[in-house]
């Protein structure tokens, strides 16, 4: 009786084994096919190209943004320029 009982016991934890070990097969083969379509095909460039997709579209604004961000961060660098928020080079 005891032999029976150990020997269902111990199928029982060799199939939740295999099922765990076919969810975490699963699990890491959609995580790596996830990644698989990362990046810009080159027929793709031209539509993020347009001066419409840019994050900001006028020069002028993105120069006065980067300029207030500086300053109130008093973070130098980043953008090819030096010194910190106190306005010293």
């Amino acid at each position: 009786m005891q032999a029976t009982v150990k020997k269902s016991l111990q199928l029982h934890q060799d199939k939740l084994t295999a099922k765990f070990k076919l969810v975490l097969l699963v699990v890491v083969l959609s995580n790596l096919s996830a990644c698989s379509s990362l990046g810009v095909e080159p027929w793709q460039r031209d539509l993020l190209a347009k001066k419409s997709m840019a994050l900001t579209s006028s020069s002028i604004d993105a120069a006065l943004d980067d300029h207030i961000y500086f300053s109130k961060e008093a973070s130098s660098g980043g953008k090819s320029f030096g010194g910190g928020g106190c306005g010293c080079n």
